[in-house]
């Protein structure tokens, strides 16, 4: 970018003088950012109300009895898509080697990157979308009562009234492999926009089941506009949007009080003086701002929730940093929005996410992907745990919280440095479990490339 081209009336020279850490952003330096505008819950303004997130919870326990027929790996949980939580104590003892910093307390693993049926964070608000949508055709045609047991969903008959309707997304990769699978698994016909940057073998599997997979050589943005039209066109078409979507946000944060109860089993306390963090890759924003949201309504200020981004795709960071949201993209400011973190890579944020996540998130840290793939071998070594790259987009962010100056003054200002013994610290995994055993070993080749910091 020229330095006298102007974004929302301002030279890049003018935006990097009114916010210094665009310094480093636009030479996509890692950094990490506490959220200036950070705020007690009590006065935070709730765009969702812990009643709809109770009320997609309902709806997912009503599906039960047709996703443990649908895919049947889910039936000793009765049809739940649950991940486990993992202690990974040697994990946490690499961090801290790694980079040279104490991680006072302990360290968990959400595996969402075990989720059945999808393998990724995705299945959550993905699933929840396509069968509320199901449901509310089914609804329409008479054909279920609330109480009816929803198993029927996996008959032949309601294929064929889902035949007659259609599905479409925009997608790097995880989104359209939930989407699709759960789509075409009810007869849906389902069409999956796809960005360059998104893995081959992501559209391999989609086309596996039947789905169609259209590819754009530009990034997600231009897979996103194509879906829409694509709904646009077809008034039977459902466009699920990423961006945009209250219902994959209610999918995302049913995720909290489920993460409660894990807790709670673990005996683990989260209170004022045992604060609970949470570190979130975030590509548009859907997914952790779902999560991070419902973990507020659950735990209020006791929980501390960081969003995660690769260095060249910071659009969240960006969006918050500057209050604009969707109004910029990383592309403006010259940061190119290549990485191998394929979820994430994403140029624009969610202004629905960004406007609810104002004053609820506590801040955005970026990770270059050689620092990606390290954390990935480190964890296959280390935990046997096998992810994806953007999956680890997370893992720096204890490490860093205790380790950068801003992350220590956050902890200061609220007023929990003599508490951190006490504290737990999650790292969100994303993906990964659906990754291919010669694709993981290409991942954990490039990790041996940067083993060493």
């Amino acid at each position: 970018m020229v330095n006298n081209e102007k974004v929302e009336g301002l030279t890049l020279e003018e935006w990097k003088t009114k916010y210094p850490i665009l310094h480093n952003m636009t030479e996509t330096d890692e950094v990490f950012w506490t959220n200036p505008g950070y705020d007690e819950i009590a006065k935070a303004t709730l765009f969702v109300t812990p009643e709809e997130v109770q009320d997609a919870e309902e709806r997912l326990r009503r599906f039960g009895s047709f996703i443990q027929v649908a895919f049947p790996e889910t039936r000793e949980a009765g049809g739940l898509i649950e991940s486990p939580l993992v202690p990974i104590k040697e994990m946490h003892k690499y961090l801290e080697s790694r980079f040279a910093s104490n991680i006072q307390g302990n360290l968990w693993l959400k595996c969402d990157s075990h989720l059945p049926i999808a393998g990724s964070i995705k299945a959550r608000g993905g699933i929840y979308e396509v069968l509320a949508h199901a449901e509310e055709l089914a609804q329409k045609y008479q054909m279920l009562q609330t109480d009816k047991d929803y198993a029927g969903f996996a008959s032949e008959e309601f294929r064929e009234l889902f035949s007659r309707y259609s599905i479409a997304v925009g997608s790097t990769g995880n989104l359209g492999l939930s989407i699709g699978i759960i789509s075409a698994t009810l007869g849906f016909q389902v069409t999956v926009h796809m960005s360059a940057d998104a893995k081959a073998w992501k559209k391999e599997l989609l086309r596996a089941e039947g789905v169609q997979v259209v590819e754009y050589a530009s990034d997600y943005g231009k897979a996103v506009e194509e879906g829409r039209k694509q709904a646009e066109a077809d008034p039977n078409c459902y466009f699920i949007d990423d961006e945009n979507s209250k219902r994959l946000f209610l999918g995302y944060a049913v995720a909290a009080e489920r993460l409660k109860r894990q807790l709670e089993e673990q005996q683990i306390k989260v209170d004022r003086d045992h604060p609970l963090f949470v570190y979130l890759p975030c590509g548009v924003g859907g997914g952790p701002g779902g999560v991070a949201y419902g973990l507020k309504l659950v735990y209020g200020d006791n929980v501390h929730c960081f969003f995660a981004e690769p260095t060249h795709s910071p659009c969240m960071l960006l969006g918050l940093l500057t209050g604009l949201h969707d109004k910029v993209s990383v592309q403006d400011f010259g940061i190119d929005n290549k990485t191998e973190a394929d979820g994430l890579a994403v140029g624009r944020p969610s202004r629905l996410v960004g406007k609810m996540m104002e004053d609820l998130l506590s801040g955005v840290f970026t990770v270059a992907d050689e620092e990606l793939y390290a954390l990935l071998r480190g964890m296959r070594d280390h935990e046997a745990i096998r992810l994806e790259p953007s999956a680890l987009a997370g893992m720096p962010g204890p490490a860093r919280l205790f380790q950068q100056e801003t992350g220590r003054h956050y902890l200061a200002k609220q007023g929990l440095t003599e508490k951190m013994k006490n504290a737990t610290h999650i790292v969100w995994a994303t993906g990964g479990s659906m990754v291919p055993e010669n694709i993981q070993d290409e991942y954990y080749a490039k990790g041996q490339e940067t083993k060493e910091k």
